[in-house]
């Protein structure tokens, strides 16, 4: 398997964690490996036991020969391993080890030598490859690493191009090499490597090309895991100590410790969001960096004199039930949440989401309870259903064997899918699951960024942060990562209000690109963790296009509302119901107030008047009535197929997509607001998992009534779950429901009395009046933030200030 930048480094953290036998087959054991990791003690050598602790985390140590799971995961490591080690190129006027890493002397080449190299090192010290324990193969090993080290990367250079090659991706592979290479390596050779390594990663405080900046989330993690791996093969304790303190960061007081919740900036909210680039959603990728990375340290150092002692690593633990939990369904890792990774070829949500599982077993190992105990049964659940990209062939022979263990112990029992309502306020998404399916709404303001963009990747993510809604069913767990975003239309992304202006790929240059777009408004509020509202003031990135946005979640269908649709450029504004990657040859019924329509690919029509349509496979859309609905919104309905290619969308000097064209169909419904609209509108409903016959009943039924869609509110009410619930754009009454200014509102009547969520998404106000519809005539419980006046029309005073969009409840009798 061909690894690259974050996969390389996820693909060793992969492999972390000791493995033991799990059968009664024969076990494999590299030749004189168990002396060597045995016969060192504390007292010949305190350093050693440790470097060959490290040794197993990436090896897994023994495993089961016979078992098929092992024997491909040996394969695929054989295979790759192998075939670098063909292609490299052994003459003596060289200029790169390998053809299309040319010029070694180039921090993108380098950077990416180093990985092969890791894993030609990796094949060697593993049994039962061809390469294993082979004389020629150790030695051409140490002549390329020299090689790298003469002509790329050696104390002596000045950081040019991209830092990460410098500082994170070359020192973590070159040390991860040299501790499997440590017995042949010769000492002036290992001396040099840990010179370099010192040289651009002396601690994990500091970015080195940048004193002045302190290193966050996932880098620090990085950072100290090189650091500790650097003073364990320099026998340097002080070096080690300097590596577990990074992740408390004593150098800076615990400023940016990452056993700390943070209020701003770059790590884990209390509320379960990661963000890191200091505005970007990122609990996918860098989150899960972080997690593995100090999750892999605290396991390596732990019995040491340097083991890690904060007692703030519950954070971490929190963080996995609060952070990660709620975006992996069925072991996939959800595409809100991993920004620019989105368009790496060779990184789609089932890697990522394997990664973090690993990740994740690997923490239960070492977790007091009760931790430990749910996340083998969330691991287990994540594991048995996910069977189109099974996690035994995405991660390597440690993590296979975690896993195998797990789901051989007749303790641990497969926890149900999560269920639940989760608004991540502080990040700007907001996750809905229920038992079938889940509904991530990826949303931006100017805390959030709308995309991220750089280094050659997620060339066009223009609209991913503008309300896109993913929706994962458990039957189809492909949606998004097959092939979904080379051949997606970009500019009709489902759940966005768009301008259809032409647009540009996003910067290519070296470095970071974000966008921030102008609004406030970003976020939601939630009610007793199963129902929810969110809100979002659209203000289009180079457009006059601006709309109020509003979706409420309920048990079985997603209210979606758009109001106040306005732009000025002579384009015309659409508004995606759904565009759903149907694979290479899907042809799925769609039906329309239930006739079957066309199955030719290239069909399109006008849904004049639809009340509703169905989706074989994915679910039902209601259009219903609405007040201030206009006839200039048209619904439309395509099939088509797209080719593209990942090439397209991540150039990135080593995480670019290949140009091979893929072709995927796809069926889309879209609500056509006209040229240069004025104020205007749509609604609609998903019903995920519903058939044809349940989407016109409920169509026919009303179970969901629209109360408002206008600048003022938008809002419904559901009555048979007894839930009113409104966004308040400003000042406003609906239905006796009144609010003193802009807020998210749910409000639900039931047998125990009465259930209020409120929310500030915008952060503007300090205090917002509510009035209820009904009468109260006691408090059963209020945050301290909620002060309540019983009565016929009982009133709520909620002190939203400085509570950065979170909700506020209270419970009325």
């Amino acid at each position: 398997m061909d690894l690259t930048r974050r996969q390389t480094l996820a693909f060793s953290l992969s492999l972390a964690g000791a493995a033991g036998a799990v059968g009664a087959s024969t076990v494999l054991t590299l030749p004189g490996q168990a002396a060597h990791a045995a016969e060192p003690t504390v007292a010949d050598d305190p350093f050693e036991p440790w470097l060959a602790r490290a040794e197993q985390q990436l090896t897994g140590g023994p495993f089961d020969s016979a078992d098929p799971d092992f024997a491909a995961a040996l394969s695929a490591l054989d295979a790759q391993a192998t075939a670098w080690l063909r292609a490299l190129d052994t003459s003596s006027g060289r200029v790169a080890l390998w053809s299309d890493l040319s010029p070694a002397s180039s921090p993108d080449k380098f950077g990416q030598s180093y990985p092969r190299l890791r894993t030609i090192a990796l094949a060697s010290a593993t049994p039962g490859t061809s390469l294993t324990a082979r004389a020629d193969v150790l030695d051409t090993l140490i002549t390329s690493l020299r090689f790298l080290h003469t002509v790329g990367y050696h104390p002596n250079r000045t950081e040019s191009g991209n830092w990460w090659f410098w500082e994170i991706g070359s020192p973590r592979a070159l040390m991860d090499t040299c501790v499997l290479l440590r017995a042949h390596l010769p000492a002036e050779d290992l001396t040099a490597y840990l010179a370099t390594v010192a040289r651009f990663v002396p601690n994990p405080d500091r970015r080195t090309n940048i004193p002045t900046l302190a290193e966050t989330g996932a880098n620090r993690a990085d950072k100290a895991l090189i650091v500790a791996l650097r003073g364990l093969l320099a026998r340097d304790g002080s070096v080690v100590a300097l590596a577990r303190d990074g992740l408390s960061d004593v150098r800076d007081g615990g400023r940016n410790s990452l056993f700390a919740q943070v209020t701003s900036g770059d790590g884990f909210y209390a509320d379960g969001s990661f963000v890191q680039h200091g505005y970007v959603a990122y609990t996918g990728t860098y989150g899960s960096v972080l997690l593995g990375g100090a999750g892999l340290l605290i396991a390596l150092l732990a019995g040491s004199t340097w083991a890690v002692t904060d007692p703030r690593v519950d954070v971490l633990y929190e963080a996995v039930d609060r952070s990660f939990a709620p975006v992996l369904f069925d072991g996939l890792m959800m595409d809100a949440v991993r920004g620019r990774a989105v368009s790496r070829e060779r990184a789609r949500d089932h890697q990522d989401g394997a990664t973090t599982m690993s990740h994740i077993v690997q923490l239960a190992a070492g977790a007091p309870e009760p931790y430990a105990s749910r996340w083998r049964s969330a691991a287990r659940g994540w594991i048995e259903r996910n069977r189109e990209t099974p996690y035994v062939g995405l991660v390597g022979i440690p993590a296979l064997a975690r896993a195998k263990a797990l789901l051989a112990d007749p303790e641990v029992r497969p926890a149900e899918r999560l269920t639940g309502h989760h608004v991540f306020a502080d990040m700007d998404r907001v996750v809905h699951r229920r038992p079938g399916w889940a509904l991530a709404l990826s949303l931006s303001s100017r805390r959030i960024a709308a995309y991220e963009a750089g280094n050659g990747e997620n060339l066009r993510g223009w609209y991913t942060g503008d309300g896109m809604a993913y929706l994962y069913d458990g039957d189809d767990l492909d949606a998004f990562a097959d092939a979904f975003w080379p051949t997606v239309d970009p500019y009709r992304l489902p759940g966005t209000t768009v301008d259809t202006r032409p647009r540009a790929d996003i910067g290519t240059g070296s470095g970071t690109g974000t966008f921030r777009p102008a609004n406030t408004v970003a976020g939601g509020a939630a009610l007793g963790g199963r129902f929810g509202a969110a809100a979002m003031e659209l203000v289009a990135d180079g457009s006059s296009l601006r709309a109020s946005k509003a979706w409420f979640f309920l048990d079985n269908a997603v209210v979606a509302l758009g109001a106040g649709i306005t732009a000025s450029d002579g384009r015309t504004v659409e508004t995606i119901v759904e565009n759903r990657n149907l694979h290479a040859d899907g042809v799925p019924d769609l039906r329309v107030d239930g006739r079957r329509q066309p199955r030719e690919q290239g069909w399109s029509a006008v849904l004049a008047g639809a009340g509703w349509a169905h989706l074989e496979g994915v679910g039902g859309y209601v259009f219903p009535d609405h007040p201030g609905q206009e006839a200039t919104s048209v619904m439309r309905a395509l099939r088509e197929e797209r080719t593209g290619s990942w090439r397209a969308l991540n150039i990135g000097a080593d995480t670019g997509g290949s140009t091979t064209p893929v072709t995927r169909r796809y069926a889309t419904l879209w609500f056509d607001h006209g040229v240069s609209p004025t104020a205007a509108s749509y609604a609609y409903v998903l019903l995920p998992g519903a058939s044809a016959v349940a989407t016109g009943v409920w169509h026919h039924s009303r179970p969901v009534r629209v109360l408002a869609n206008d600048d003022t509110a938008q809002a419904i009410e559901a009555r048979r779950d007894g839930l009113l619930a409104a966004h308040f754009w400003q000042p406003g009454s609906v239905t006796g429901l009144a609010s003193s200014g802009p807020g998210t509102i749910l409000v639900r009547r039931h047998r125990g009395g009465v259930s209020v969520s409120v929310a500030d998404p915008g952060r503007t106000a300090e205090t917002l009046t509510v009035e209820l519809p009904c009468s109260v005539r006691r408090v059963v419980r209020a945050d301290d933030s909620v002060t309540v006046v019983p009565g016929r029309r009982p009133v709520l005073t909620v002190a939203v200030g400085g509570s950065r969009g979170h909700s506020h409840t209270a419970e009325l009798s």
